[in-house]
């Protein structure tokens, strides 16, 4: 299968939507004072060895946001790996917000995802990933496989941030110079004008929590990590920093969509 999506979004809201099955887009009203949300659906429920899902999105004015409407789910390849590609553009003026949910990987399924973010001066973004090793709820977990996800932040065109997450041996998420036995990990980009004050808030948000987490800025763009054994409390924790960003940056509602609730 080879999913494809591209959007486009204008001060009126979207200005160009082509899709191909299973990577479907629907248009949920948002609450009065949101910005247009469109919702990511893989309609084949999930993905496996050989399948692919291409996403691309563009902000030329105004705000949008872009949310997957549930886990991702990447089931146990025979040998080929699963590619995702995500290219995501705000041009001056403007805000996005990419938000995800889980994406869990099974013991033996095979994952390449890159993501590409290139916003110019004068706009922002804020983006993210959650990943889990293995079906946790039911006690399983990532023993074999592939997982690398790549990232790409691009300011006015120039690279100012890229960085690759490569498992190959699922030996390092026990060691513990690795994830030291977590099931889960998360990052959260912040691109923005001046995430200075931004770092200020993500640190706050982040004090006492009970896995492994924190915040840095580099090149001017905010980075927030997670690690946990208990995939429900990361993914808390990283929805709370995201609404709290989300409000202050721009005077949104403190709150996720409901669809992050579904």
């Amino acid at each position: 299968m080879h999913g494809r999506a591209a959007l486009g979004f204008g001060p009126r809201g979207l200005t160009h939507l082509a899709q191909q099955a299973p990577l479907r887009v629907l248009f949920p009203d948002p609450p009065t004072g949101e910005p247009p949300l469109a919702a990511l659906v893989t309609t084949s429920g999930g993905l496996t060895g050989g399948d692919r899902l291409d996403l691309r999105a563009t902000v030329t004015e105004g705000a949008a946001q872009i949310v997957a409407s549930a886990a991702e789910k990447i089931y146990r390849s025979t040998g080929a790996d699963v590619r995702v590609s995500v290219d995501l553009a705000v041009r001056e003026g403007g805000w996005l917000e990419f938000l995800p949910q889980e994406t869990i990987v099974f013991d033996g399924a095979r994952l390449r995802r890159q993501t590409v973010l290139d916003v110019e001066a004068g706009a922002s973004a804020l983006a993210g990933e959650i990943l889990i090793f293995g079906r946790t709820a039911r006690g399983e977990r990532f023993t074999q496989g592939l997982v690398r996800d790549a990232w790409e932040v691009r300011r006015d065109g120039r690279l100012v941030w890229t960085e690759a997450l490569h498992v190959d041996d699922p030996a390092v998420l026990l060691h513990p110079a690795g994830f030291n036995g977590a099931v889960a990990a998360a990052t959260l980009v912040l691109v923005a004008p001046d995430p200075g004050e931004a770092l200020a808030w993500a640190r706050a948000s982040l004090a006492g929590y009970g896995g492994r987490a924190g915040a840095t800025v580099v090149n001017s763009l905010l980075v927030a990590r997670w690690l946990d054994d208990d995939a429900a409390r990361l993914r808390a924790s990283f929805g709370r920093l995201w609404a709290d960003l989300r409000h202050r940056l721009h005077g949104l509602a403190a709150c996720l969509p409901r669809l992050w609730d579904i």
